[in-house]
């Protein structure tokens, strides 16, 4: 499966170790796996790669949140920067930390 996964890219090979990770025995993941190949038969290898990019990032790695995204276009929608990345715009409203000590 990680081998499939390789072949549509490498956040697809990610996204299938992630999920396969995050059980408590390797075989359990398969089923989830397996659904994600089918996906991968439904859909462009190129639209499955930007798929696992976005969940991967998001966080949400499940066939739901997948399924989801591939039926949404979001996809093909470009990826906004993480909230850690943004910065706040300085204004009289925030206080900042020596507010708090």
């Amino acid at each position: 499966m990680i081998h499939w996964a390789g072949t549509v890219g490498p956040h697809a090979a990610q996204l299938v170790e992630k999920i396969l990770a995050s059980f408590p025995h390797p075989e359990m993941g398969y089923r989830s796996c397996l659904v994600i190949i089918r996906l991968g038969q439904r859909y462009s290898a190129t639209r499955v790669e930007a798929t696992a990019e976005r969940a991967l990032l998001s966080g949400a790695v499940s066939y739901k949140s997948l399924d989801s995204i591939l039926r949404h276009n979001l996809d093909q929608q470009p990826l906004s920067p993480p909230a850690a990345a943004r910065s706040l715009s300085a204004h009289s409203n925030i206080r900042g930390a020596a507010y708090f000590e």
